[in-house]
């Protein structure tokens, strides 16, 4: 009898956690760390349509409801502040409890509260739901970045994140994509912009999970032998400290550290003028200037060459940072602010054809967002991989700290002067204060 336990108690060991006992090689290691890219990539691919979706129902909020721009961008800001509260809580559990099933949870749980969304009959309502989405929706970005970061070393964060940062920056595309084809093809009330798009990120969450492998070691592989010396360190030094060290060690580990701050400010101006451009350049297209379009063009359509800019400007920023300037991340960073601004500032002064709008609109989405595939590759470089997620999501909280403040700034603006056109101007002093404060990073 004890011996046929033993047997069993054997036996079962292996079952769950197989020793690799020899290192993969290098090819099969690398088509696994692509695997858990693309599965988190594939994953967030549908997180935007959860959250970025709101500028398209802005107008039909306002006949519905009798709302204000004011009041909808201080919604909007409520979305913004609850990610960011989410984003300093959830990259630490991230780091304590795993990624793969954190991001899951958050797609399932967004997708419920979109819909609970849409049965808003109030400021009230609206405001409470789309903030508790606004949580939901923070499990969601550090929880990828915690699993990328297991499997993609020091000297590749800069591509890896750079990927990462493509499919958000497509997420926008799929956002505006599918928002258009509820408003202006289908001819939708606003109610079903948060019911439809929603779906494609539950099918995301649920894929990743199945999917995705937290790190190595849950995989059942040892990584090969070309693996770094700094890196296998590195593993060592995670898989010691992570068992006694408490969350409240993590936080002020990551916060006493000053280019956290550096970077967190840097992203927040960032961040303020990509969701200045994400929430209310719809709205702009939707004014009198546009209403008409050109060329037989809808002007909601012109305005999707937005987030295919960001997607593309995300994933060359962080190709640039590694091969240009050697996994140096403030120079690219810095560039990318500058030219923003300046096709930011062309936008609202310049006189612009359909055509040349879309060019325009384009590169100012590719060079406003580009930077963050930077940013991000930032928090494990800054704090080491043991604590990407909690420094990724404390990064991330001043982002949307800085983007929520602004939104209600903005609406009450437009509001006061009915000039959507000045959303271009307030995005070009963003960027330029980011790239001030990007100086001090040194990086």
């Amino acid at each position: 009898m004890s011996h046929a336990e033993n047997t069993g108690t054997d036996t079962k060991g292996p079952r769950t956690a197989p020793p690799a006992l020899e290192p993969l090689s290098e090819r099969k290691y690398n088509k696994l760390k692509w695997r858990m890219l693309l599965a988190a990539m594939f994953c967030y691919f549908f997180f935007y349509t959860g959250r970025q979706t709101f500028g398209f129902a802005i107008p039909g909020i306002q006949a519905d409801l009798g709302l204000s721009k004011a009041t909808l961008g201080g919604i909007s800001g409520i979305l913004l502040w609850s990610y960011a509260a989410g984003q300093m809580i959830n990259g630490n559990l991230a780091d304590k409890f795993g990624g793969r099933r954190m991001m899951t949870a958050g797609a399932i749980l967004s997708t419920i509260l979109n819909w609970c969304t849409s049965f808003s009959v109030g400021s009230r309502s609206l405001s409470f739901l789309w903030g508790a989405n606004g949580f939901a929706q923070s499990l969601g970005w550090p929880s990828g970045g915690r699993v990328i970061s297991n499997w993609w070393g020091p000297r590749e964060r800069g591509r890896s994140f750079g990927f990462y940062t493509f499919a958000a920056g497509m997420a926008s595309v799929l956002a505006f994509v599918t928002s258009t084809i509820v408003v202006d093809t289908l001819k939708l009330d606003w109610q079903w912009i948060f019911r439809v798009p929603v779906l494609l990120m539950l099918v995301g969450g649920i894929t990743f999970y199945f999917v995705a492998r937290e790190n190595p070691r849950q995989a059942g592989v040892t990584p090969p032998a070309s693996v770094t010396e700094a890196e296998e360190e590195d593993d060592r030094a995670d898989t010691a400290a992570v068992a006694g060290e408490t969350s409240f060690q993590r936080y002020r580990t990551v916060l006493r550290n000053p280019k956290i701050w550096s970077t967190g400010i840097a992203i927040g101006f960032q961040n303020t003028a990509r969701y200045g451009l994400l929430i209310w350049v719809p709205v702009y297209f939707l004014g009198e200037n546009w209403k008409k379009g050109g060329g037989g063009i809808s002007p909601l359509w012109i305005s999707v060459a937005l987030p295919v800019g960001m997607a593309v400007g995300a994933l060359t920023n962080g190709q640039i940072s590694d091969r240009l300037f050697g996994a140096r991340r403030d120079r690219p960073i810095i560039l990318f602010m500058i030219m923003g601004a300046v096709m930011s500032l062309t936008m609202y002064a310049a006189p612009l054809s359909v055509t040349t709008g879309i060019v325009v609109l384009f590169l100012t989405g590719f060079f406003v967002y580009g930077p963050q595939s930077s940013f991000w590759a930032l928090c494990p470089d800054i704090a080491g991989k043991r604590m990407a997620g909690t420094a990724t999501g404390a990064v991330n909280c001043f982002a949307y700290l800085f983007a929520g403040t602004a939104e209600p700034f903005i609406g009450g603006l437009m509001d006061s002067t009915g000039n959507t056109s000045l959303i271009f101007l307030f995005v070009a002093g963003c960027c330029g204060c980011s790239a001030l404060v990007a100086l001090t990073i040194r990086r």
